[in-house]
């Protein structure tokens, strides 16, 4: 290319966010990515006191159970918790967060791809050595200091969590945005940053807009609809709406139980909007709507 007087130019430089939006999005956690649909995360909750009303307590057995019914329905990843983190909460002792996950993640890890949902180290560390393969960590490896390491360390596929404080006691006080969406993205771009300066590439690490943590209705609704902006991070999308406050609200459904529809809505809002991952708690109901989606996209023939 040639400018004035015949001199000649340098290459236009591409901009990275350019180059991660036209590049193919690699898999994650070395699980195949389905045609045109989302993978489907179900959520299996070892604690008494879920917001969801499905939390299984000190009932191993039962949650294994629902692990095996989760993948029988068609989940393909499995994330599994043992610390309710719901606005308001009192947080469990991390010597009994990983008495009720240990035994449940050692049974389902043979059978399927297990994520531990934990904000502690010291039981990322525990559940990792019992065949967890990703950590899920609400508060964005900013709750214990020693989180960002054991990731780094370990080499391990990890989501990433947008939160407007690592507490869930004090996370819906005060909730202010200028402009939801960008302030998420900037947040979640910032600390991809900071795992990739620790080693961790961009194709280990999902990011998720963290909807009902430190959000309104409003923020929640907007950060569906703009989900797409978080693909010029170039990581997995991963939204988790199932059950979730704002849904209730939304459709007049007080008991949480009750909110598969209006999360089918959101799921598949997320689906079309970009979302690579959903994490759900009604694993049939969603698979089945995906499917549809999915046969309306690309034809029944070339279904998955």
């Amino acid at each position: 290319m040639r400018g004035p007087e015949g001199s000649i130019l340098p290459p236009p430089q591409e901009h990275p966010s350019l180059e991660r939006l036209t590049r193919g999005m690699p898999e994650f956690a070395g699980i195949a990515r389905h045609r045109a649909r989302p993978l489907v995360m179900g959520i299996v909750n070892c604690t008494p006191d879920s917001f969801s009303g499905d939390g299984l307590g000190e009932g191993h057995a039962a949650a294994i159970a629902q692990g095996h019914a989760m993948l029988e329905a068609g989940a393909d990843i499995l994330d599994i918790g043992g610390e309710s983190t719901k606005p308001g909460i009192e947080p469990v002792s991390v010597e009994e967060e990983i008495a009720r996950v240990l035994p449940v993640i050692r049974a389902l890890a043979t059978s399927a791809p297990v994520s531990v949902d934990t904000r502690n180290a010291r039981t990322m560390i525990a559940a990792l050595e019992a065949g967890a393969e990703i950590v899920n960590d609400v508060s964005g490896l900013r709750h214990d200091p020693d989180a960002l390491r054991v990731v780094a360390q370990s080499r391990c596929p990890v989501v990433i969590m947008h939160a407007l404080t690592t507490d869930p006691r004090t996370m819906q006080r005060e909730i202010h945005y200028q402009d939801t969406a960008m302030e998420v993205a900037r947040f979640l771009e910032a600390r991809v940053e900071t795992l990739e300066r620790l080693g961790v590439p961009r194709s280990r690490i999902a990011v998720d807009p963290g909807l009902g943590f430190g959000k309104r209705i409003e923020d929640n609704l907007t950060l569906v609809a703009r989900l797409a902006l978080l693909a010029n991070i170039g990581c997995t999308i991963l939204l988790g709406a199932s059950r979730k406050t704002f849904i209730g609200r939304v459709t007049g459904v007080a008991e949480a139980g009750q909110r598969v529809t209006g999360s089918l809505a959101v799921a598949l809002a997320g689906a079309a909007n970009g979302a690579h991952i959903l994490r759900v708690h009604d694993v049939a109901e969603t698979v089945r709507a995906l499917r549809m989606a999915e046969a309306l996209a690309v034809g029944f023939e070339d279904m998955d």
